[in-house]
């Protein structure tokens, strides 16, 4: 959907993932909010998955994950079929 494969975002100190998808929903408009997440949601869409660091947000504190200078953030459309 959004067919980049790195992109830089600054935020302000002592971010949490949830505000990281909030400015990605900011920039990338309606097909964000629809596939992905809705700002104020408590939980990403279903078929998508985030790794910080390489660690799924599910062993983490979910949207609520402190981020820091230089993490790695995975945003993963997962596929499924037969």
């Amino acid at each position: 959907m959004l067919n980049k494969k790195e992109e830089y975002i600054e935020l302000d100190e002592n971010a949490r993932l949830s505000d990281l998808l909030n400015k990605l929903a900011e920039i990338n408009g309606a097909a964000f909010k629809k596939d992905v997440y809705e700002p104020g949601a408590n939980k990403i869409k279903t078929g998508f998955s985030i790794t910080i660091n390489g660690v799924f947000i599910g062993q983490l504190d979910g949207l609520d994950t402190k981020l820091a200078e230089g993490n790695n953030i995975l945003l993963m459309s997962l596929m499924s079929g037969g």
